[in-house]
């Protein structure tokens, strides 16, 4: 299966996955809004989609057939049936990025916690689907459509909270920096609880479950969780800080982790198909200390 469709590919994980299509000899073809800049030269294929404008979905895949689409950008069960219904006969496998907010909140979810093909859904766009409750229904919907409608081999990845050097978003560099800062960081439940995996080993896991044979929905990432007050004592180990925790939310202090509720998965069944991620204990322990280490050479600037 050497012909590959990633719908993003230009950020994070995304990114490293087109990287290791690349590295591997694949026939890679990003489709984005072309609004982001890539480092990938000549080495890839490039079509410009607007995941909220069908006409441009239409336009750009209209025509042609992949052996795999990688969906990273997906938001909402509109966006998907809008991609499936143009790529239909045209594809045989339909990776989809998914998350574990698909669960409701809990720890250590199993797949079968959540049954795409039971859920209801109605098609909606991305916009009506509002803060963490509306993401996971857009997900859940997403979800749905593809098992209940597409004759695709459909994978949903159900990733936990991605992390990485590579995180654009610096949602675990927020709490290093707040803390080292002496600044208070706002969390509604110290006792929450949440799922990680790192980024390369996201990527790769893309890969490797695409050119498997596995189908259904899947949760990778490493084995077990921790609570937002376990992953204050690591920070305020490793920078000999105190975290200052208030549950008064504003725009300045609020959490990225910050949920309504818990969210982590069991990792097993990804585990008995050979996969194996870092431990979750040292994947944040050496990420804190890089991020301290970028912390303080800003301060020394």
């Amino acid at each position: 299966m050497n012909n590959i469709l990633v719908l993003g590919g230009t950020q994070f994980f995304g990114k490293r996955l087109v990287e290791r299509l690349i590295e591997e000899g694949k026939n890679v073809t990003i489709a984005t809004r072309g609004k982001t800049a890539d480092s990938f030269g000549d080495k890839v294929n490039r079509l410009i989609l607007d995941r909220e404008d069908k006409d441009s979905i239409i336009s750009a895949l209209k025509g042609q057939t992949w052996d795999i689409v990688y969906d990273q950008t997906c938001y909402s069960p509109q966006e998907v049936k809008d991609v499936a219904d143009v790529l239909k006969g045209k594809v045989k496998r339909y990776i989809f990025t998914s998350s574990q907010a698909v669960y409701d909140y809990g720890t250590l979810h199993k797949e079968e916690n959540f049954n795409p093909n039971e859920f209801k859904y109605e098609f909606k766009g991305r916009r009506e689907y509002p803060g963490y409750e509306g993401y996971q229904e857009a997900k859940r919907a997403a979800e749905a459509y593809l098992f209940q409608e597409t004759d695709f081999e459909v994978v949903a990845v159900r990733f936990s909270i991605v992390v990485g050097r590579d995180d654009y978003t610096n949602r675990l560099k927020f709490h290093v920096d707040k803390v080292l800062n002496d600044e208070p960081i706002g969390i509604k439940n110290v006792d929450s609880r949440y799922g990680y995996i790192l980024s390369h080993e996201a990527a790769s896991f893309l890969y490797e479950i695409g050119q498997s044979s596995f189908t259904g929905p899947i949760n990778p990432g490493c084995a077990g969780d921790i609570s937002m007050r376990e992953l204050l004592d690591m920070i305020e180990n490793q920078t000999g800080k105190s975290a200052i925790v208030t549950d008064e939310l504003n725009q300045t202090n609020a959490s990225p982790f910050s949920l309504p509720g818990s969210w982590s998965t069991n990792t097993e069944k990804a585990e008995t198909l050979g996969f194996t991620f870092s431990d979750l204990h040292k994947t944040l322990n050496e990420l804190i200390e890089f991020y301290k280490s970028e912390n303080v050479k800003v301060v020394n600037k």
